[in-house]
């Protein structure tokens, strides 16, 4: 399958520590007299960047940062556009690339009461992504993303009060519906027989 128009051609998928360690290095270079939304702005063209030169990993990070200020700013994305810059923003071709790639096996899930530690490789991704990802999985006929998609809805009700990323979810899958809606409706009108 090719990547739609401006998703970059997938090289890597660095591991949320890898990102979260560079991330950290890049704010701590910034200079301390820029304003937040200065510094949120050149961390956020970081990642970009890498993300843009292959590397998935840090679109992880860019699609969350876009819901977390996109949630800061009430929804707005144009204030979040004015944050990150003009052709920045994550849309729905970039988040659902990233969620077809994500390897499902290395997502670090905690169960109640574990206080392990994730491995080094592991991916730790807020639930809300968790949930693009089976939802994108279980699309494409994968049993086991549909069994913990099931599940993971199961509980959905009552952690949605509490969790003001899940609209973003919720979101994902009305666009993963008209998606495939679209895929499936014949293309050009019938012709007169």
């Amino acid at each position: 399958m090719t990547d739609p128009p401006g998703v970059p051609a997938f090289k890597e998928f660095s591991a949320s520590m890898r990102v979260d360690l560079l991330v950290s290095d890049w704010r701590a270079a910034l200079v301390p007299e820029l304003s937040h939304e200065e510094k949120e702005g050149r961390l956020y063209a970081e990642a970009w960047q890498a993300y843009l030169d292959g590397d998935y990993g840090f679109g992880l990070w860019c699609w969350h940062e876009c819901d977390r200020l996109t949630n800061a700013f009430g929804g707005s994305v144009k204030e979040v556009t004015r944050v990150i810059g003009a052709g920045h923003y994550l849309g729905f071709s970039h988040r659902k690339a990233l969620a077809e790639k994500v390897p499902i096996d290395k997502i670090y899930r905690p169960r109640k009461g574990d206080m392990s530690t994730p491995r080094t490789d592991a991916f730790v991704l807020p639930h809300y992504q968790v949930l693009c990802v089976y939802a994108v999985r279980a699309r494409q006929n994968d049993p086991k993303a549909k069994a913990q998609l099931e599940i993971a809805l199961g509980e959905l009700e009552e952690r949605r009060r509490a969790d003001p990323f899940l609209k973003h979810f919720e979101t994902f899958r009305r666009l993963l519906d008209r998606a495939d809606k679209a895929a499936a409706a014949p293309s050009g009108s019938p012709s007169p027989a």
